[in-house]
């Protein structure tokens, strides 16, 4: 069994300095923890995999192809494979778990 906590999750998360920290990862799916801070920019490109984004905490925006829409906490987002997507205009830090099927990178060629 792989069980994970997330406030531990977060620590890990604040002592690796990255934007990303994947934590979970098995052929099928690959999970981790993206922070953004207030008035930062998301620099990510669409990816080869189907992507969830659950907002754990904050609030901003998210563009994905020519629709954009408000998220905060609870927010739950499904972004299809090679679709051009980003956070934006983020008011308060957003702490956002990822969910990527199949795991990340794992269909590109």
């Amino acid at each position: 069994m792989d069980a994970f906590e997330l406030s531990q999750l977060l620590e890990e998360h604040s002592r690796s300095g990255d934007a990303y920290l994947e934590f979970l990862r098995h052929p099928a799916l690959s999970v981790g923890v993206y922070r953004l801070p207030a008035g930062g920019v998301d620099t990510q490109s669409p990816h080869s995999e189907d992507e969830v984004y659950y907002v754990v905490s904050g609030r901003g925006q998210i563009r994905v192809a020519d629709e954009s829409r408000a998220v905060q906490d609870g927010s739950i987002v499904y972004v299809a494979k090679k679709v051009e997507h980003r956070f934006h205009s983020i008011e308060e830090e957003l702490t956002v778990l990822v969910f990527f099927a199949p795991a990340e990178y794992s269909d590109q060629p």
